[in-house]
């Protein structure tokens, strides 16, 4: 799984690059956290604000800075698996609910 913080490099995006590593560290998933920072690479992805969060590609949030738990949850959602039970993880469970299971 790659994770990639679009922007250039600004107080907002700095936050939202250690909520990425927050959420990573806190759901146990495997993840890379790639910053993008050149303009051109970033208007790839259509994206009109930053800072943006992009999973493998995909956006899932943009002009604002999302909370470790909105990105845990949203690393789940793109497919993450965490290391840790998925009955002890809140994102997990946030996502699938109790009791939580495996899609």
């Amino acid at each position: 799984m790659k994770i990639q913080i679009l922007g250039t490099g600004c107080a907002k995006c700095n936050a939202l690059a250690a909520n990425a590593e927050k959420a990573l560290k806190d759901t146990g998933i495997n993840a890379d956290i790639e910053k993008v920072t050149d303009i051109q690479e970033i208007m790839k992805f259509k994206v009109l604000m930053t800072p943006a969060l992009a999973i493998d590609g995909e956006v899932f949030a943009a002009g604002r800075v999302v909370s470790p738990e909105d990105i845990g949850k949203f690393m789940v959602a793109a497919g993450g698996r965490g290391d840790h039970r998925l009955d002890a993880n809140p994102y997990f469970c946030a996502v699938f609910g109790p009791p939580c299971r495996e899609k």
